[in-house]
């Protein structure tokens, strides 16, 4: 799995790193990728999503599971 959004496609990028020397060393920036589960066509499904995408509100984000009891039973049973 690599570091990319599933929404935007936001990736990994690579750079060098300039000192005031002028030593150069390469580096990459990686996107803040966040876990969460979220409504995709109609089902609950865990998609890795740049904070980018969470906050413009390009993914709906799932409704917290409820869980009681009777509902617990009911599945064992």
């Amino acid at each position: 799995m690599a570091k990319q959004c599933e929404i935007c496609g936001k990736g990994t990028v690579f750079g060098r790193n300039v000192s005031h020397a002028h030593n150069v060393t390469s580096r990459t920036w990686e996107p803040n990728l966040q876990s969460v589960r979220a409504l995709i066509d109609g089902n609950v499904k865990h998609v890795r999503v740049c904070t980018r995408c969470l906050r413009s509100d390009k993914i709906v984000k799932a409704p917290v599971r409820k869980w009681t009891p009777e509902e617990g039973a009911a599945a064992k049973g």
